[in-house]
């Protein structure tokens, strides 16, 4: 494969976009600029790390490695999701929620692509499992938070017409049921309108990775469909998982409404 390299130089021509942009806001005042910059430190400096860490691992493929990261991977994303959240349930549960809900569907739906559909050999190698768990990690961390924060914000605003629903005798899961089923909505919205606009509005991040990359344009699209159709299977997943859990953690066990296990992120 013919690969045209990136210099320092380049990667800085890119990031000029980027300061020019935190350069309008600032002159708006829409107070982004700081974060904006940040953020995009952030992302250099983190993404170096990675490519040191993945050089490494992939010289020496080992199972304990390759877990040992997938599980930092998973915590990271964990705290991620709780600090998305304007309004969020206090103490170790309410990290727990979003974590054990990534973990249950996006560690699932890796070891079935890679173990059956994919099938390397073995089926952890790092070439293929860390950045498979990464992309579909990475967006349920997106569905979830989203499915998440929709659901701490409309039961805090919608309190007295829970309450109400509760006195007329309703259950904690009818007194809630439109609220969770809105907040799903949210967290799926992206990955439907992703699977929606690919190949019309936009090429995958993937795929134009790999055709930059020299591989056939077909097979690049099938990787793709792979992809995408996993991402959709983990979002789904996970962010059921986590409005069902975080649904009945509003509740006490005689269903009554509980919005001081709440704490506001500010």
């Amino acid at each position: 494969m013919n690969v045209l390299s990136l210099s320092v130089f380049d990667l800085m021509l890119a990031s000029l976009g980027v300061i020019a942009v935190a350069a309008l806001t600032w002159i708006l005042r829409l107070g982004l600029a700081r974060g904006l910059l940040i953020a995009a430190l952030r992302s250099c400096v983190q993404l170096l790390l990675v490519g040191l860490v993945l050089r490494a691992l992939f010289a020496n493929a080992s199972f304990s490695w390759v877990a040992l990261l997938s599980v930092l991977m998973l915590l990271l994303a964990g705290r991620e999701v709780r600090a998305r959240q304007e309004r969020r349930l206090g103490g170790w549960r309410g990290y727990s929620i979003g974590t054990s809900s990534m973990f249950v569907s996006s560690f699932v739906v890796t070891v079935v692509a890679l173990g059956i559909i994919i099938g390397p050999d073995p089926w952890y190698t790092p070439r293929y499992a860390i950045p498979l768990l990464g992309m579909v990690l990475g967006n349920t961390m997106t569905g979830v938070a989203l499915a998440l924060d929709r659901l701490m914000q409309s039961a805090w605003d919608k309190r007295a017409v829970i309450e109400q629903r509760l006195l007329l005798g309703e259950d904690r899961a009818s007194a809630i049921g439109d609220i969770a089923r809105e907040s799903t909505r949210s967290g799926l919205i992206p990955i439907i309108n992703s699977m929606a606009a690919a190949g019309i509005v936009s090429l995958p991040g993937m795929m134009t990775g790999q055709v930059l990359a020299g591989s056939a344009p077909f097979d690049a699209v099938r990787y793709q469909i792979l992809i995408m159709f996993l991402i959709a299977s983990g979002t789904g997943l996970g962010t059921l998982c986590a409005v069902t859990l975080a649904s009945r953690r509003l509740f006490d066990k005689r269903h009554r409404l509980r919005l001081d296990r709440l704490e506001s992120a500010g």
